[in-house]
Parts: C-alpha cells; sequence; structure tokens
C-alpha cells in the first residue's frame, strides 16, 4: 500500500508555525453554555471538565455536515474554533436554537484573537520555554493559560504587568504532534518573533492546505458539505453514540445502526501525475468505466499529486487502484480519518 506523502519542505527538524488567526472563533459564556453546545452538536460536550476539549460536529436536522470544530473548555466559558468563513453562519445557526431561558451568549471573537499552531516533535521545546512543560504528553485538547512574560515583553503594552489570557493547547488540528496557542490580537507579533527565535519556522497556508489534505482533514466546501454526513467523512471520534439527542441524532444513529453509510473519504496517491497535470475538484472517480466517487480537494507537492475524495462504501477501500483523468490512484488510508461502525447505544 502506498505511504502517505509528505514534502520536506514543511515537515523539517525545526517546529513548523502556522498563523490561523483567519481561522474563526465564537465564545460561548452562560450557565447552560455546556448543555447548549451538547444539544447542538455530535460529540459529548458534558462529560468534559475545564482544561479540557474535543472535536465536534455541527450538523442539520437530516444529519448533513456544517463545520469541523473545536471545543475548548474553560472555567466560565466555551471556546470553539471553526473553519475561516464559518464563524458568522454558525453564530447565527446557534443564535436561532437560543431561547428566552437559556443562559447562554454567543460572542464572536475572530477579530479580537490570534490563533498559531506549532507543528512538529520538537514543538515540546518551545512549549517548555512557554512555561508550559505540564502539558507534554498529555492527551489531545488538554490546555492551560501561559504567561507570555515567559518568551516576551511586549513593546506595545504601557504595561508590562498587565494580566493577559493567553492558552496553549496540545494539538494541532491534525494527525500530527504540536500545540495551538490563542491569546490577543494586539500581541500576535510579539509572539510570533518570539517564537521565531525560539526555534520555530513560519510557514504558509498553502504548506497547511497541503498537510491538511495529506492528513485527511475535512474542511467546508470540499468534504463537508450538504450532502454528506459525518461518518461518511470519516468523522467518527467526532461522534458520541452514548449521549442523548441533538440536532441530526436520529439520521446518525440510524446510519450507525444499520450500516448505511453509502461512501466514505479516502486519500488519493495519483501514480505518475506530472506537477502541469490538472485535476480539478469533482473530477470523477473510475474503476473499469464505472464512476464510483469523486475528488473533493488535490493538492501538488514535492511528493507528487495527492488528493482527497469519496468513494461509494461497496465499490471499494484503501489499497485498491482506480482513474482520475486518465492517471492511475492509489487509494490510501489517512491518520485523520475513521471508518468504523459501533454499536449504537442511543435511542
Amino acid at each position: 500500500m502506498s505511504t502517505i506523502p509528505q514534502p520536506d519542505t514543511i515537515l523539517t527538524a525545526q517546529p513548523a508555525l502556522f498563523n490561523r488567526t483567519h481561522w474563526d472563533r465564537i465564545r460561548l459564556t452562560g450557565d447552560d453554555r455546556i448543555r447548549f453546545l451538547h444539544n447542538q452538536t455530535t460529540n459529548n460536550i458534558q462529560r468534559l471538565n475545564p482544561g479540557q476539549g474535543c472535536h465536534t460536529v455541527f450538523v442539520t436536522s437530516i444529519g448533513r455536515t456544517l463545520d469541523l470544530a473545536s471545543v475548548y473548555v474553560l472555567p466560565d466559558s466555551l471556546l470553539l474554533i471553526v473553519s475561516p468563513g464559518m464563524g458568522k453562519s454558525l453564530y447565527e445557526w446557534m443564535d436561532r436554537y437560543i431561547f428566552f431561558s437559556d443562559k447562554v451568549t454567543l460572542i464572536d471573537e475572530s477579530e479580537e484573537m490570534f490563533l498559531f499552531t506549532l507543528l512538529g516533535e520538537n514543538a515540546d521545546a518551545i512549549a517548555t520555554a512557554l512555561g508550559a512543560d505540564t502539558l507534554i504528553g498529555q492527551p489531545t485538547f488538554s490546555h492551560s493559560p501561559f504567561s507570555p512574560q515567559n518568551v516576551i515583553l511586549p513593546a506595545s503594552d504601557p504595561n508590562p504587568e498587565t494580566e493577559l489570557s493567553f492558552h496553549i493547547a496540545v494539538g494541532t488540528d491534525l494527525a500530527l504532534p504540536g500545540y495551538t496557542l490563542w491569546g490577543p490580537k494586539a500581541y500576535a507579533d510579539d509572539l510570533c518573533q518570539a517564537l521565531c527565535k525560539a526555534g520555530a519556522t513560519p510557514h504558509t497556508d498553502e504548506q497547511w492546505e497541503q498537510l491538511r489534505i495529506q492528513q485527511g482533514r475535512p474542511m467546508p466546501s470540499n468534504e463537508l458539505t450538504d450532502t454528506d454526513n459525518p461518518l461518511e467523512a470519516g468523522l467518527w471520534q467526532s461522534v458520541s453514540f452514548e449521549k442523548g439527542c441533538y440536532i441530526g441524532q436520529e439520521t446518525i444513529a440510524r446510519l450507525n445502526t444499520y450500516q448505511g453509510v453509502k461512501k466514505r473519504l479516502w486519500g488519493l496517491a495519483l501514480e505518475g501525475a506530472a506537477p502541469t497535470d490538472s485535476f480539478a475538484t469533482g473530477s470523477p472517480i473510475t474503476t473499469n468505466g464505472t464512476k464510483i466517487g469523486k475528488i473533493t480537494s488535490v493538492t501538488q507537492s514535492d511528493a507528487g499529486t495527492f488528493g482527497l475524495g469519496y468513494i461509494r462504501t461497496k465499490a471499494g477501500e484503501a489499497g485498491m487502484t482506480v482513474d482520475i483523468e486518465g492517471k492511475s490512484a492509489q487509494v490510501i488510508a489517512l491518520p485523520f480519518l475513521t471508518h468504523e461502525y459501533y454499536t449504537s447505544k442511543s435511542s
């Protein structure tokens, strides 16, 4: 079976620093915030304690995907990190379900905070420099505040003794080791410079896109659309089958109970494809002249051409060879995706 290509221009000995400030952030406050988000999304939010978090999926009433979100539980709030451009629509989506008696307040913090991701094995050294060494080796989504004064003295801060709300979390939103950091946007440049001095190397949005496709992380408008559900998108680990009702729960529970997932998301390594070859989103995936799926994302890298695509469940799985625009491609299982049936305990 083909291996997952990893361009050496992205993953090096130095931690890779990605500026993800263009991703949207929504904060939930109020006494009912945990119950509210628990009832709005696919994962079990009520099991989480402050300092923990998880991935969870917003879905429609018929189980179609809206977005994959990261949720972090803080002592007095929940922080949601959602895909670029999805903040406004998800804010409005949640707002329509807040009733008069609900003690929930939504705050769009997309313009107020920076969001960085440090990616790579050596990111632990930078976590130590930030005073967050207690997070090393902890489960993904574990998070804690850290003091920026450990690494920076912001020139823009007239009072360097001011307590600032900076956080660092285990995980990268990919199936790769590292950390995610957020804090006041006014200090983004100061912290970025400090992280680079500590050994991090800035990387581009294009390089993030290469990695997210190679890892299999689905995104809205590509793999997450109104024709897809979370189980088809390989997001089983972001769905709880033990929790109670939530929007779209009945449809997703049926898909699990009756093994009704009709298509699955896989990686595709195009063999012999040149950098000049064009493979558009939506290109058909075929075998023996029969269409069995379609491409949802494509990336070119030093390691070759790689893509994501949905393939009909009964048509095949990882290890098979398919055709895309006249080129042969190997179907590959990816680390971010799971395709596993569970015994549903939902009622």
